[in-house]
């Protein structure tokens, strides 16, 4: 039985850069942090008594005889990429909606593979586990999605991440000390709209949309090193949240289908109880908005969107993780199992 964790992510500055269609003929870069909403991956062997050979458990049950059969296409690609031969029953649960802009998708995506690579006694590294996870999502399942989501899934932490011409993802750690990181991290609510989306469809709009918008994603790309600045050389962190503002009204301009009446309301609702800026997650069109709120007004600004869901959070900085390895050592034969190795996180 193995249990993987892998945290979710809040994507501050930079997103529209993490296209492969866009940095690697620009380059790119992103600024967030990953977050202790969690995606939970349950993996065993199934036992040979049952008439299905893989068991999958996610908003729907699937029971196969072959690879071939699975909907699921992360875990069919996964499978598949992986060389995975073994009847498998695989679970998941998570603390963040489907569809909702925190990276749901991708942190399956390397919770999956963490998990697979422990069943099988191996460690991967977290680069190499980033790398995997781009390559199924981009290249096999041919989902039109960034490259940053997989990184934080992996990483964790509070960093920059920059997408070179020539394909490498370089990961920097923001250096900030506990005292000033942790009255960062207060300064932060984050809502949930309620409206689920689908991501690729929103995203393949704005990849199409990419000539056209060079001028606002060069802007965008540079807010990331202002707000970089702003938390290492010791600025105030109520600039970070105007440039929340600018950068929110930037995406908008990205694609007709990031935004909609609602959701314009909602963050003028917030801005106008005290919030300094803050910008909806993901491709956009629904799921959670992040708010820059000063402590003082947090509550006046939680009172005026009762309405929609407040969830607290806090940074991760472990990424995913293995929290139970207890691997079957011997076969159903009674022969004990070759080439097992501890696999920790």
């Amino acid at each position: 039985m193995i249990i993987s964790r892998t945290p979710h992510r809040i994507s501050f500055f930079g997103g529209g850069t993490d296209y492969p269609s866009w940095y690697l003929e620009h380059g790119g870069k992103v600024l967030g942090a990953a977050i202790n909403k969690y995606c939970y991956i349950t993996c065993r062997e199934l036992p040979p008594f049952f008439k299905h050979r893989h068991r999958i458990a996610y908003s729907r049950v699937e029971t196969v005889n072959h690879v071939d059969e699975i909907q699921h296409p992360s875990v069919k690609c996964t499978l598949k990429d992986l060389g995975i031969q073994k009847g498998l029953e695989i679970h998941h649960d998570g603390d963040i909606p489907a569809l909702s802009g925190m990276g749901s998708s991708s942190a399956f995506t390397v919770g999956l593979i963490k998990t697979l690579y422990a069943l099988e006694g191996r460690l991967i590294l977290k680069e190499e586990l980033s790398l995997k996870a781009i390559h199924i999502e981009q290249e096999i399942i041919k989902e039109n999605v960034g490259s940053q989501d997989q990184v934080w899934a992996a990483y964790g932490g509070l960093n920059t991440i920059e997408f070179l011409r020539n394909g490498r993802i370089i990961v920097e750690p923001v250096i900030m000390n506990e005292e000033r990181l942790r009255a960062f991290e207060a300064r932060f609510m984050l809502f949930y709209t309620g409206r689920a989306r689908y991501a690729s469809e929103i995203a393949r709009e704005q990849i199409e949309n990419t000539s056209k918008n060079k001028r606002d994603l060069h802007e965008i790309r540079r807010l990331v090193d202002e707000a970089e600045e702003i938390l290492t050389s010791g600025g105030e962190f109520t600039d970070f949240g105007r440039l929340l503002n600018e950068t929110w009204l930037l995406k908008k301009k990205l694609s007709q289908k990031i935004t909609s009446p609602e959701i314009d309301d909602l963050y003028a609702t917030a801005i106008r109880n005290g919030a300094v800026g803050g910008k909806l997650l993901g491709a956009g069109n629904g799921g959670f908005m992040v708010f820059y709120v000063e402590p003082s007004d947090q509550k006046r600004v939680r009172e005026a969107l009762a309405g929609f869901l407040h969830v607290p959070f806090r940074f991760d900085f472990n990424g995913s993780e293995i929290m139970v390895y207890k691997p079957d050592f011997y076969n159903y034969n009674g022969s004990q199992a070759e080439g097992m190795e501890r696999a920790w996180a």
